[in-house]
């Protein structure tokens, strides 16, 4: 059940109404404020209801719970499909990151790391993009796992495309899709942006996460990045698949090797068993 609320909201971001999150927190941080915005919420619930969508808003009792942030970046309303109460433990949730273009090798190793961290009871957070984020949300299902998928994008859009079955066996298996996003980009600088922003929310909603191998900045893909830096100013624990064997001189793994130099730990069994 929607509340008012958050239908009210959810006009105000579908009409321009609410343009940002510091808006949000600055003009409409309490419900008096959200009441007397000049929406008409009633004509968006059959669309809501169409798409099968679900909404929370910060004055709802079913918020995920985050850690401490800026308004810019803090989040007041969710659209999302499946379990919402796989976010409410942010101490068993794990997001799994990496490139868009891992090797068949990675993903060996990001499949059993994925299988080692569901044997120990986390929901596996990712952003459902090609490569090490597709690769987690599969490897979690195969294992009969439930994962949580943070689009950058409106609910009704699945970006990629080709993972637009992945995120239906997403939802069908018990996980959740959810983003923060009602409506489509003006600019492509807005578009690029959101990825960011996604990358944010992935750290805000694990108590740890998981690099599985990316470039330098600049010598490849690197979007991992974001996840990793917000994850160290939110408290989220950082972890790195590294073997200093075998990755020692490979440019796929030089952004897990800079985090170890940061304090970030490499995934072991020992650190494993510790998490």
């Amino acid at each position: 059940m929607i509340s008012e609320t958050a239908l009210r909201l959810y006009a105000a971001k579908r009409e321009s109404v609410l343009k940002t999150n510091a808006q949000f927190w600055r003009e409409f941080s309490h419900v008096e404020a959200v009441n007397a915005l000049p929406v008409d919420p009633e004509k968006y619930e059959r669309e809501l209801q169409d798409a099968d969508l679900q909404l929370t808003c910060a004055f709802d009792a079913d918020f995920p719970p985050l850690p401490p942030c800026k308004p810019s970046e803090r989040p007041y309303l969710f659209a999302y499909r499946g379990d919402l109460s796989l976010l409410y433990e942010r101490a068993k949730n794990i997001a799994v990151v990496g490139t868009l273009a891992p090797t068949e090798a990675v993903l060996r190793r990001e499949k059993a790391a994925v299988k080692a961290l569901l044997e120990r009871g986390f929901t596996i957070v990712s952003g459902l993009a090609r490569g090490c984020d597709a690769a987690a949300h599969e490897a979690c299902l195969a294992c009969g796992g439930k994962t949580v998928a943070v689009l950058p994008t409106p609910l009704s859009n699945i970006y990629p495309k080709e993972n637009d079955a992945l995120a239906e066996r997403i939802v069908q298996s018990g996980g959740l899709m959810i983003s923060e996003y009602m409506t489509e980009p003006v600019t492509r600088c807005e578009r690029i942006g959101r990825f960011v922003a996604r990358d944010r929310l992935q750290a805000m909603f694990a108590g740890s996460i998981l690099l599985i191998a990316s470039h330098l900045p600049g010598q490849g893909d690197s979007g991992s990045r974001h996840a990793m830096d917000k994850a160290k100013g939110c408290g989220t624990r950082r972890f790195v698949l590294y073997d200093p064997a075998t990755d020692e001189d490979d440019p796929l793994f030089a952004l897990n090797r800079k985090y170890l130099g940061e304090g970030a730990a490499a995934l072991t069994q020992r650190t494993l068993m510790e998490l």
